[in-house]
């Protein structure tokens, strides 16, 4: 039985991981770290608010003991400058990360990254060079088992729907094609990243880079 730290829980990658994780009979206990309540009772819940997640080493006594660390949570570079994009995207996945370290060194930390990520931190796109540094502090931080999601184009499942008011949309008008869709190998759902996160807990994985086609060729497997 695993106990679970899930950031990003209402956004629709980090609400596929939350349903998997109720569902999913190995997990005991989910908390979740959130700005604004969530609004969703279950005996395996416990939620943990704060607005400023720069501040989260003062609240690192409530997490309780844990087992992985699925940070789902992610922002949209548009309209951000880098110093504003860093400080959302890394700054607040490093408190995160050093914060989850002290906890257990030996926990699963799987962080949702984004397709075409720069590890190089040397690209022309500015949300790639931020994605690919975090990447890199995480991987080197240490952790027993460490992953990069680099998901390309998901289906959300379950009734989960995209809180960017224009992908919602997209999706509204492509769902007919969702079955077709999830045929593909570079498309994946957000059931099956839920599910490959569940099981980094359990099995090491030999890729620390999962891109849609390797969640979808792991996932394919459970």
């Amino acid at each position: 039985m695993a106990n679970v730290l899930i950031t990003g829980s209402t956004g629709m990658i980090g609400k596929g991981v939350l349903l998997e994780c109720i569902y999913d009979d190995s997990i005991e206990t989910i908390v979740l770290l959130n700005r604004n309540p969530i609004g969703l009772e279950n005996a395996k819940i416990k939620e943990v608010l704060l607005q400023d997640f720069t501040q989260l080493t003062a609240l690192k006594d409530q997490f309780g003991p844990l087992d992985a660390c699925f940070h789902c949570m992610g922002v949209s570079a548009l309209g951000l400058n880098e110093n504003q994009y860093s400080k959302i995207t890394f700054e607040v996945t490093k408190v995160l990360i050093d914060v989850c370290y002290e906890i257990n060194s030996n926990m699963t930390f799987n962080y949702v990254s984004g397709q075409g990520s720069d590890s190089s931190e040397k690209g022309k796109q500015m949300w790639a060079r931020v994605k690919g540094k975090t990447e890199n502090y995480l991987l080197a931080k240490g952790f027993s088992k460490a992953y990069a999601f680099r998901p390309g184009f998901i289906i959300p499942e379950r009734g989960i729907r995209s809180r960017t008011k224009l992908y919602d949309n997209i999706y509204r008008v492509m769902k007919p094609l969702f079955p077709l869709l999830k045929k593909m190998k570079d498309v994946t759902t957000t059931e099956r990243i839920a599910r490959v996160m569940i099981k980094t807990i359990y099995m090491e994985q030999m890729e620390r880079y999962l891109s849609n086609r390797q969640i979808n060729a792991i996932s394919s497997h459970l």
